[in-house]
């Protein structure tokens, strides 16, 4: 191989680790943020959790689970207060990640 290929090989291997790693963060946020919203709902966290991973697939990005969670935490949670606790739960979820 030369060094183009070899260069070109590291590329395509850092552009996937870093994909898996972003999904795998975002995955992990979503989990965490649906634990605290069903604590606020009353709900069970297993049961939410699945249904707000559900909706983190029809969009690309977090907008559809911040929209799933405006609506559902209507009266308990504003729409800052919910992209704060996105926020502290997508540095939680980087830094477990680090720490695995």
């Amino acid at each position: 191989m030369t060094t183009f290929d070899d260069r070109e090989n590291a590329f395509e291997n850092k552009f996937a680790y870093d994909a898996e790693t972003r999904f795998k963060v975002q995955s992990r946020a979503v989990k965490y943020l649906a634990q605290w919203a069903a604590a606020l709902l009353g709900r069970p966290a297993e049961a939410y959790t699945a249904e707000l991973i559900a909706a983190d697939f029809r969009k690309p990005g977090q907008e559809d689970v911040v929209e799933k969670l405006v609506a559902d935490l209507a009266g308990h949670a504003d729409e800052a207060t919910i992209r704060a606790h996105l926020a502290q739960a997508l540095q939680q979820a980087a830094k477990d990640l680090d720490e695995a």
